[in-house]
């Protein structure tokens, strides 16, 4: 008899915002805070906008570049900063050496650093997950064609997005759990490593994965 894995939990979660009290009014302030911030920081400033309800799309992938653009009017440095995919970094402190190398690389370039007003200075937030249990359980793969839809933002996020720092290997839970069943979903796994977790909204993340076990399903 193969062994089978446990059911899927489905957790949902909240993101709970600290102020660090850390502020950067210039280019080189910036840069000094997120040499200093925890890791915690980092991770708040590219995914917190994602668990944010928003009716516009965002014009650059995290809060640095959004306020280098907006307040310090750096458009070419905020444009290298938005094209930075946190997913493709082993660790935060990877993260932050890359943010840390394209800041000082256009700092070299600036014969005088970028400064705002003060009313409109970078304000550092670290963020924590809170987690809590939805008591719903999903025994069967194929059952997750009629789950996925209903999952709120705060369980897909936790299960795709932020799963990943949990999980060995850097997998999000769907693919975890589907690993346990030996390889019997191998295909299944393969298309839904292939959803982006940062450059897409946690609905579009939702409708791919709803789409890829109906999809599935479908096929056999």
């Amino acid at each position: 008899m193969s062994n089978k894995p446990g059911p899927f939990i489905v957790k949902d979660c909240t993101l709970v915002q600290i102020s660090t009290g850390l502020r950067a009014q210039s280019l080189k302030d910036l840069r000094e805070g997120i040499a200093t911030v925890e890791s915690d920081c980092i991770y708040y400033h590219f995914w917190g906008n994602k668990m944010a309800p928003s009716f516009e799309q965002l014009e650059y992938n995290n809060d640095f570049a959004t306020w280098v653009a907006k307040e310090l009017n750096d458009i070419i440095l905020a444009e290298k900063l938005s094209v930075i995919d946190p997913s493709e970094f082993s660790s935060l402190e990877e993260l932050r050496e890359e943010l840390l190398d394209i800041i000082d690389q256009r700092l070299d370039e600036l014969d005088f650093p970028p400064m705002t007003k003060y009313d409109k200075q970078f304000h550092f937030i670290k963020g924590f997950i809170v987690v809590f249990d939805t008591y719903k359980r999903v025994e069967n793969p194929k059952d997750m064609c009629l789950e996925i839809p209903k999952m709120s933002v705060g369980s897909i996020f936790y299960h795709f997005v932020d799963a990943r720092r949990r999980n060995l290997n850097s997998v999000d839970d769907f693919r975890a759990w589907l690993m346990g069943f030996e390889s019997q979903y191998e295909d299944l796994i393969k298309v839904i490593s292939e959803i982006d977790p940062f450059f897409k909204s946690i609905s579009e993340i939702r409708e791919d994965l709803a789409r890829s076990f109906r999809d599935y399903f479908m096929e056999i």
